[in-house]
């Protein structure tokens, strides 16, 4: 079986994020990038797959800049195959990475793709619902567990009401939740080892995907500051505070 896992180079979990002067967009000159956590937890799924007998090869996509492929290098660090790098310098939006993930898998015939719910810079949570409905195959998004099985799997996914289990049948698309697993820490010589692995690149006009975007940002502000909290004396305080200053109650 093949793997297919999507991996997103965004600005790191750990930085403030800073509105750009101008307003057009997020700062990320100078700024600490690092893969997509759900991303990063879905090569560690496949890993694990593979780890099982499961699967046989593990091939990481990242679509975007030249830089791009410092993310495929630690997909390929945690235990990918190898990598393949869609490379543009356009706005990508969820519909052009879905389509563009179509055409790779059409190219490389995966059996199965998985890839993160979202990711943290635009929280759209898209791409997997879409990339599934392009090819026709069936999914199972927030994935917290994945069992394979013959031509099939079995997937817990968590919903709001607690937990859901489902069976597919393969190929599919699973998007993966924070509870699927914790990813392994990169060792140094395996960072050694990925830099010998095979990393493509690939143009958007050679897979024949339009990646223009079909949505334009107007305006990127910081958040309104919140008033700062206040202590009360007892439950009585609260609820008239809630009733006559809030009012919501």
């Amino acid at each position: 079986m093949k793997i297919l896992v999507a991996v997103k180079r965004v600005v790191d979990f750990n930085v403030k994020v800073r509105v750009k002067a101008d307003n057009t967009g997020v700062e990320t000159a100078n700024v600490k990038m690092s893969m997509n956590p759900f991303d990063e937890i879905a090569v560690e799924a496949a890993v694990r797959l593979k780890e099982a007998g499961a699967a046989t090869e593990i091939v990481a996509v990242s679509c975007g800049v030249q830089a791009c492929q410092e993310t495929l290098r630690t997909a390929l660090a945690i235990g990918a195959d190898r990598a393949i790098l869609v490379e543009t310098s356009e706005e990508l939006q969820p519909l052009a990475v879905a389509k563009l993930l179509k055409a790779i898998c059409q190219k490389e015939s995966p059996q199965l793709v998985i890839l993160g719910k979202q990711a943290i810079d635009d929280d759209a949570n898209q791409t997997g619902q879409m990339l599934a409905a392009l090819l026709g195959w069936p999914q199972a998004t927030f994935a917290s567990k994945i069992e394979l099985a013959g031509q099939g799997a079995k997937v817990t996914r968590e919903v709001d009401g607690g937990l859901e289990t489902v069976s597919i049948k393969l190929p599919a698309v699973i998007t993966t939740d924070l509870r699927l697993n914790e990813p392994r820490y990169v060792t140094l010589p395996n960072i050694m080892k990925a830099k010998k692995k095979t990393l493509e690149a690939l143009k958007p006009e050679a897979l024949g995907v339009d990646v223009a975007p079909r949505l334009a940002t107007l305006k990127v502000v910081e958040p309104a500051k919140r008033k700062a909290g206040i202590k009360v004396a007892d439950a009585k305080a609260l609820v008239d505070k809630l009733r006559n200053d809030a009012k919501v109650i």
